[in-house]
């Protein structure tokens, strides 16, 4: 529903009032209407209020409303105090030094400009959240800020802050256990069974990881990427640091890269084709990508305790929507995926889990996946549509040639520093549990039956074990028949009757494939 701007109250009433409007929506809005209702659709509420709840046309009387009501919007606080009066600031925290919407206002303005208020501080009073640790993912130990009395549990830094809702799907996600869906897949299929599983499913996510970017096609690629999983998960002390980063992007990309470490020129998502030219994303400006990992890192300090899926989300994406390496950024945000999760003790070692081939494995999921990160994306090109050009070529710090021109990257810095990451927390807690309770069963379950089916198969003929897994592949992949490819490598198979029994043998253990 259209919550008519010119009768909004709270965040509504101080976009309006003061010019000022966000990248990213208000998760929560409220407007004066007829009487009291609420609407809940897509994670985002709208309120409405009689008139009697109408506040005083006042910058502290919006504020306050919209703290209490509707929540922190970090963007718009950092955008609304960069044209708020300071004097009308500074008057309402003297007036109110012990309230505590005036408390927060004050913590907030500094935390997010850096400029300090005229204010002496509080001297009384208890201590308030920031956030309310209810509605939001916040940090595991806070840490207090006696000047306002503010109990700053940001789950970040200025530098980088994303805010999570607690949603009810961001609750199931903090709440789901990939350690104990892991185990019971183990006692369902055996250890061994689970075990050899591992192998193929770290070649598989390295696989589908590359599927995703349109480059699954690259065997030495996948194997390098597979063997970065396979050593490196869960094993640097800070893998967010230029020094593991930069040693992860260069075993990913292998001896033969054009160009290392962190970028030094414009990055963005789009095709450029003769006549028609897109951009579906730009990445922040290289003089801020340092700023933002280090951000980063302070939310994977703040948040070390707190769920891992949540963590794996914000962290992964949040790399994604910084590209801060010079290549192999995609491949390097799904490791963290696995990173975080190993870290967490979420997952155990030695097990990957392959959420890349979840992701892409079909139509469907995949866009599904480009939707996730359209939710950021979309609004913020959106909002900068006209600051974006082709132009002269330009030759960057790193020597890459460039000719494509952003005039607003001070402007988007309030949105790349404060995303709201709720439906990246929302998707990868759905795809890790289709890859832990779809993906890994119907692999345990296939593996298994291959290990019944290559011992009814030598039940009827001898054999090494690589020989007759190629008999069981080829007759699955022939539709039950043996090619004569099969037949000239194992001539004992042209007897009519041994084949009939080696491939009832087959079927007995694995049916064909596309059959329950």
């Amino acid at each position: 529903m259209n919550s008519g701007v010119s009768d909004g109250i709270g965040y509504r009433w101080l976009a309006q009032h003061y010019g000022v409007a966000p990248v990213q929506a208000f998760r929560t809005d409220s407007v004066i209407a007829r009487s009291r209702a609420t609407e809940c659709k897509d994670g985002y509420t709208h309120q409405y209020y009689p008139s009697a709840a109408r506040p005083a046309d006042t910058l502290a009387a919006h504020l306050s409303f919209a703290l209490k009501h509707e929540g922190v919007h970090l963007e718009f606080l950092a955008r609304l105090f960069d044209v708020a009066p300071v004097a009308e600031l500074e008057a309402w925290v003297a007036a109110e030094p012990t309230g505590q919407y005036a408390r927060r206002t004050g913590f907030f303005y500094e935390y997010l400009t850096g400029r300090r208020l005229a204010f002496p501080g509080v001297v009384a009073g208890n201590y308030v959240s920031a956030l309310d640790n209810e509605s939001c993912v916040t940090a595991v130990r806070p840490v207090n800020n006696p000047r306002w009395r503010v109990r700053d549990n940001l789950p970040g830094s200025r530098d980088y802050c994303p805010l999570v809702s607690r949603t009810p799907r961001v609750r199931q996600a903090e709440q789901y256990d990939c350690a104990r869906h892991l185990a019971d897949l183990e006692v369902e299929f055996g250890v061994d069974v689970l075990q050899r599983s591992v192998v193929w499913l770290t070649i598989k996510e390295s696989r589908a990881s590359f599927a995703i970017e349109h480059e699954g096609q690259q065997v030495e690629r996948v194997r390098r990427f597979a063997a970065v999983m396979e050593r490196h998960c869960g094993q640097y002390p800070e893998p967010l640091s230029e020094a593991a980063l930069g040693e992860l992007q260069a075993q990913i990309l292998g001896p033969r890269a054009t160009r290392y470490g962190l970028r030094r020129s414009p990055v963005f998502v789009g095709e450029r084709d003769g006549m028609t030219e897109v951009v579906h994303y730009i990445a922040p400006h290289w003089d801020d990508v340092r700023s933002l990992l280090c951000g980063l890192r302070d939310f994977a300090d703040r948040t070390a305790g707190a769920s891992a899926l949540v963590r794996a989300a914000v962290l992964s994406f949040g790399f994604v929507y910084v590209h801060p390496m010079s290549d192999g950024n995609g491949r390097i945000s799904r490791f963290l995926i696995n990173d975080v999760l190993r870290r967490d003790q979420a997952i155990p070692a030695p097990f990957i889990l392959p959420v890349s081939a979840a992701i892409s494995s079909s139509v469907v999921n995949r866009r599904r996946y480009d939707q996730v990160l359209e939710s950021f994306s979309r609004p913020l090109m959106h909002r900068y549509t006209e600051a974006w050009r082709f132009g002269a070529e330009r030759v960057a710090d790193d020597g890459v040639r460039y000719n494509l021109q952003f005039d607003a990257y001070q402007d988007a810095l309030p949105a790349w520093r404060y995303p709201d990451m709720t439906d990246h927390v929302e998707y990868l807690a759905e795809v890790v549990q289709r890859t832990i309770e779809q993906e890994m069963r119907k692999e345990a379950d296939y593996l298994r039956g291959l290990r019944n089916a290559r011992e009814r198969v030598k039940q009827v003929i001898e054999g090494p074990d690589g020989d007759i897994d190629r008999i069981i592949r080829s007759v699955r992949e022939n539709a039950g028949k043996l090619s004569n490819k099969l037949l000239k490598e194992f001539p004992a198979l042209a007897e009519d009757a041994l084949a009939k029994e080696v491939v009832a043998a087959i079927e007995a253990a694995l049916p064909p494939p596309g059959t329950a």
